[in-house]
């Protein structure tokens, strides 16, 4: 009977898989330029209304999430922005038609007003979460909010308190749990065909461009004042592992340092700006002047105006102004370049997850390993394998950077707002908490170098 019911269950999962195909949108993009992938109308609800949306915090993921307003606006309307950059509180407020009145500089200034929208967006910096969370929670807002939810434990406690105690959704932007490689995954273990699963290897390779960019240039390049690098980058992956085996996170162990990006590793000729006569410049993989003027790679946070034939002039302006145009080795940065964690699951299931900024590519790569069969995957396609038949089964889909997450978290998220029913929502902040313990463990075991028992 055990073997007849696994056949039926591998028959199932056999029409399940094979090529599955979503559609780009035509204009909006990720950070990368990616084209975003489309949520499938077949899980929508008819809704009465738009959810109405506040967002605070008009950047790249403001502009990602406020989007999806753009090309459905029968079921989202941003109707308020709060932005310090002018350039780019001008051009959300003309995307979105916001009037005049609801117009802010910051977020304090959105909260001295009435509540006058359904739901606030939240994707200020990492340490300017807790504040307008908290506030908009009091006022009766429901929010989406960009992770991490906060770089303090207890705050992130706070809010999670906050939001059961008013009775409002608060959904956590961990896009991964909505991309359909990671669904198919889950659902694969769930299904049983694997057997026992024994354990699972994670591995998310930054690209070496982009850890320059962000995490020894960029925002989050001190982690003291802004987030830790497995909270700001990682979290999404401590989520997903934990996530897709269903399990409580008992024990971690993390190791990882900053190994390359630091002055003893400055080449000779080096100079604190790229612009400044560097010798080593036209041979540096870092070189800003390669990556953001020659190569056009990452401008996105440059703000750069409309008009082509003056990009240049304004690239080069920022590179001789903003941290984006100093030597990677002269930085005050000290986010770990390389980071691994053992963690240690319910029943003795193990996982492994290693960051790792040094790679030529980006986009996570899985290994599931049950008593039964094993999945090898990189978030494009995956491949599992029988081992009572030797049979193997392919899954792929053509993805974003997110694995197609984007924007079907907005959709699910819109769907539990207009409906007040946070069932609706898989990254809920009570369901994406203990992820976050998780990654404040890590790095109390990384700076500690011990066993961290994890407490949610």
């Amino acid at each position: 009977m055990k073997n007849q019911s696994r056949r039926n269950a591998l028959k199932k999962l056999s029409l399940a898989l094979g090529a599955m195909t979503f559609t780009p949108s035509s204009w909006a993009t990720t950070e990368a330029g990616i084209p975003l992938l489309l949520p499938e109308e077949s899980k929508k609800r008819p809704l009465k209304k738009p959810v109405t949306a506040i967002t605070l915090g008009a950047g790249n993921r403001g502009n990602v999430y406020g989007n999806y307003g753009v090309k459905y606006p029968e079921e989202l309307d941003i109707i308020g922005v709060a932005e310090p950059i002018a350039i780019r509180r001008k051009r959300y407020t003309e995307k979105h038609k916001i009037k005049k009145k609801h117009i802010f500089n910051t977020w304090e200034d959105v909260f001295k007003v009435k509540k006058f929208a359904d739901a606030i967006i939240i994707t200020t910096p990492d340490d300017l979460h807790y504040g307008p969370c908290m506030a908009a929670l009091e006022m009766g807002y429901d929010v989406l909010l960009e992770k991490p939810i906060s770089p303090s434990e207890k705050e992130c406690r706070d809010i999670l308190e906050l939001s059961e105690k008013k009775g409002r959704i608060v959904a956590v932007c961990h896009v991964l749990r909505y991309a359909p490689y990671f669904i198919k995954l889950r659902q694969i273990i769930e299904s049983g065909v694997l057997g026992k699963v024994v354990s699972m290897q994670h591995f998310e390779p930054i690209e070496h461009v982009h850890m320059a960019h962000s995490y020894v240039r960029g925002n989050w390049h001190n982690s003291t004042q802004t987030t830790p690098i497995i909270l700001a980058k990682s979290c999404h992956d401590l989520d997903i592992i934990k996530w897709m085996l269903q399990k409580r996170c008992t024990d971690i162990q993390a190791f990882g340092a900053l190994s390359w990006f630091n002055k003893k590793n400055a080449p000779a000729g080096s100079t604190g700006r790229c612009m400044d006569g560097c010798k080593v410049e036209s041979t540096c993989p870092y070189s800003a002047l390669k990556i953001y003027h020659r190569d056009r790679q990452r401008t996105y946070v440059f703000d750069l105006p409309e008009e082509e034939s003056k990009q240049g002039e304004a690239i080069l302006d920022y590179l001789k102004n903003t941290n984006y145009g100093r030597c990677v080795y002269r930085m005050e940065n000290d986010q770990p370049d390389h980071y691994t964690c053992n963690i240690l699951f319910e029943d003795e299931v193990t996982a492994s997850f290693s960051m790792e900024a040094f790679t030529s590519y980006h986009g996570r790569r899985t290994r599931i390993m049950g008593s039964l069969g094993d999945i090898v995957g990189d978030m494009n396609h995956f491949v599992h394998t029988d081992f009572l038949t030797g049979e193997k089964t392919k899954w792929e889909q053509k993805t974003d950077g997110h694995g197609g997450g984007d924007w079907k978290l907005v959709s699910d998220w819109i769907q539990a707002v207009a409906n007040q029913d946070a069932s609706l929502l898989s990254s809920t902040i009570a369901a994406s908490i203990e992820s976050h313990v998780m990654g404040f463990s890590a790095e109390k075991s990384r700076k500690e170098k011990q066993v961290i028992a994890v407490k949610v």
